[in-house]
This record gives C-alpha cells, structure tokens and sequence, in this order.
C-alpha cells in the first residue's frame, strides 16, 4: 500500500462527489490549491493538522481518507 496514493486517490474522490474545484476545496480547508494538487497528484506529504482540516472540510471521517479501495473483481 502506497499511503501517499490512497490518500491523494481518496481526497480527490470526496472532493469531486461534492462538487468542488480544488481551488473552492482549498478556500474550505485554508489551504492552498496548489497544496491540494500536489496532494492529489501524489507529490505531497502531508502533516496531521491539514489531515484533519480535509477530513473536516469533506465532512468524513478521517480514517475514511486512509482506506484503500479493493478493486478486484
């Protein structure tokens, strides 16, 4: 597991099915847009406290941001 891409995979995913640009999701979190693509694009580590304010800005659970998808069929 790739923790990195699980948790860039999961923002990404929450953030669209609210509809927001990452620019608009940034301004939620008080973080920058720019932050958010590279956290999306896997080029970023990220630290507890900017865990938290995404998992509170997508309104989940923060371990919800840490669970890998089972994609076998």
């Amino acid at each position: 597991m790739d923790i990195i891409k699980v948790f860039g995979t999961n923002v990404k995913k929450h953030r669209t099915r609210l509809g927001l640009s990452q620019e608009k999701f940034a301004e939620k979190c008080g973080l920058h847009r720019t932050y958010i693509s590279d956290i999306e694009c896997f080029r970023r580590s990220i630290s507890l406290e900017n865990i938290q304010k995404i998992a509170d800005a997508l309104k989940i659970e923060t371990y919800k941001l840490f669970l890998e998808e089972n994609n076998k069929k």
